[in-house]
């Protein structure tokens, strides 16, 4: 299935830019996947085997916060055009929407000082002192506050931590038995190597979601390559889906969601376009996961390498990721 785009992955190991690689191609029933390389190198090298958990980074964004709050649209419990100052009174801007901080059109910026060294109540009062600049509404500026804040609307409604939410609402009822935000360093494979931290290995290695912890709705999930194949197929398969949600919500991930419906971003996700021009939804994490899904085509490609063992930034990897979504979106319908 896709021989240049398998190949492509299996070039990310053997041109050395990734330990290892585990991948899944999705085409209808089908099923391609292998997995090859290493999960770490340093301080020792060990063998990549099936089954361990991956800090997914911001793919927690999709598959947990941008769900819960689908969840919540589809029970009447919010609106995407809800003002975020309808649930947290002390937010910054008025004008600022769900629909702002789903799409990264929110314009939030700022800076705060001192941000890796603060606890997780400095943090998110820190959050407040930040205001919306010149690219409000009508750029997409990828950010992780916006997903915070939606982790702390969400917080809001159950009365509970975000990450405690994404598990209830979303992991347990789609039975993601192999995903959690507290997973056995065992059953991890580790990320940077670090002169501050060590080795990462189990522990999210997102600064913010390191301090923030349970109230993190932007990164903190470790997932199985299984469980993500789930996800994917849930978000396939239209009589899975109607046992979530009442209303076509899945639907409406395949539009631009963006206030101008022109900057390519729906509800959480990225979009890109396979040959025929219908819209895929993709995300990637910054640890080096991956994922786009095609509900027309009934086809998804996930990707999970560790890319920043065992040093950050390794570049090479983003223009390779770059190529391999290029030519997987060409090759697929060939």
């Amino acid at each position: 299935m896709n021989e240049r785009t398998t190949k492509l992955l299996h070039e990310l190991v053997s041109d050395g830019i990734v330990p290892g690689v585990s991948y899944t191609m999705l085409h209808n029933e089908e099923e391609q996947k292998e997995i090859f390389g290493n999960r770490q190198l340093e301080p020792v090298v060990k063998k990549l085997i099936p089954e361990l958990k991956y800090d997914v980074a911001s793919l927690t964004k999709v598959v947990g916060t941008t769900t819960v709050i689908l969840k919540l649209v589809d029970e009447g419990r919010l609106a995407f055009d809800d003002k975020v100052i309808k649930y947290l009174p002390g937010f910054f801007d008025a004008r600022v929407t769900i629909r702002h901080l789903l799409t990264h059109t929110s314009g939030i910026t700022g800076y705060i000082k001192n941000r890796n060294e603060l606890n997780a109540k400095q943090l998110l009062e820190a959050l407040y002192t930040l205001h919306v600049g010149p690219t409000f509404e009508n750029e997409v500026v990828y950010t992780d506050i916006g997903m915070i804040f939606l982790g702390l609307i969400i917080e809001k409604l159950y009365a509970k931590p975000v990450q405690r939410v994404i598990t209830e609402i979303v992991l347990e009822p789609l039975k993601l038995e192999n995903s959690t935000f507290t997973p056995l360093q065992s059953e991890c494979v580790p990320t940077e190597l670090t002169k501050k931290r060590g080795l990462i290995q189990g522990i999210v290695h997102d600064p913010k979601a390191n301090i923030l912890r349970e109230h993190c709705g932007s990164a903190g999930l470790f997932m199985s390559m299984e469980d993500l194949v789930k996800f994917s197929r849930w978000l396939l398969s239209e009589g899975s889906r109607k046992k979530f949600f009442k209303t076509d919500m899945v639907n409406k991930l395949f539009k631009d969601q963006t206030p101008t419906h022109n900057l390519g971003r729906t509800y959480g996700w990225d979009l890109r376009y396979n040959q025929s021009n219908d819209p895929c939804i993709y995300h990637t994490g910054y640890t080096g996961t991956f994922i786009l899904i095609d509900k027309k085509k009934q086809d998804a490609l996930i990707v999970l390498t560790n890319r920043i063992h065992p040093h950050a930034p390794n570049n090479e990897f983003l223009l390779r990721r770059d190529q391999i979504i290029t030519e997987y979106l060409s090759e697929k319908e060939i």
